[in-house]
């Protein structure tokens, strides 16, 4: 059983690491639902040689999954980016404004990522036909997809990843969003082997000096609290998973 960790910084990648991370899903902007990092991040990170596969997310925005060829010619930049600084693994998806698999594009995207392990995000939560889309993609030889089971945690959505798990030739179900050591049995139960968890924590921000009047987001969050990995949080579902 694998525990992979999604991380938002290289701070966190290492963290997650030295507490038992299989893999990490390493991706920027948090509060957009993940992007892809920048080439800053991903050449200080390739250069450090950790022990565990590194997958980055290849994004360029927030928002829905259907992209113009601009949009999917930057990722498949990305996509060549990540190849050359050895990383084993990339994660991406697209949908068409129906809200089925864009099946012409990630053929695109595939073929720039020959030979490196593919993980179809959570774009398959929002997509119109989860049955039709698995075998699409098992068609397709995608190694995995994460997803929360179209609902807004895991856990809500464990009866459509229990039936994409036993409907699934190749394609392995990983499911995200919500797991924690409190539930991890749940899915152990229904044979998940490997699973997604951002082990997240709140933190105050160092700032000694806050002024309250701005925010530089347009979702009006707070900018004095931060978020980072909880090592404890990794170590407990790790150890459940032994």
């Amino acid at each position: 059983m694998k525990l992979e960790v999604c991380c938002y910084s290289i701070n966190d990648v290492i963290t997650a690491i030295n507490h038992g991370a299989d893999r990490i899903e390493f991706c920027a902007g948090r509060n957009e639902g993940g992007l892809t990092p920048s080439y800053g991040d991903l050449l200080q990170l390739s250069q450090l040689k950790l022990p565990v596969a590194i997958h980055p997310i290849i994004r360029p925005r927030g928002g829905d999954f259907y992209y113009s060829q601009t949009e999917i010619n930057s990722m498949i930049n990305d996509i060549q980016l990540a190849r050359e600084l050895d990383y084993p693994g990339v994660v991406f998806g697209c949908l068409v404004s129906n809200g089925q698999l864009d099946i012409i594009n990630l053929l695109k995207l595939i073929k720039a990522a020959d030979g490196l392990s593919i993980t179809f995000h959570r774009a398959f939560d929002v997509c119109v036909d989860p049955i039709l889309a698995l075998n699409q993609l098992n068609d397709l030889g995608i190694d995995r997809i994460l997803t929360s089971g179209q609902q807004q945690d895991a856990v809500k959505g464990i009866k459509l990843i229990e039936q994409l798990h036993q409907l699934s030739q190749s394609t392995l179900i990983m499911p995200g969003c919500g797991i924690r050591s409190t539930n991890l049995a749940l899915f152990k139960a229904i044979g998940i082997t490997e699973f997604h968890s951002s082990a997240s924590r709140s933190l105050p921000s160092p700032m000694q000096y806050q002024n309250q009047n701005v925010c530089m987001s347009h979702t009006k969050q707070d900018e004095f609290i931060r978020f980072s990995i909880d090592p404890d949080e990794v170590e407990k579902m790790k150890q459940l998973l032994l």
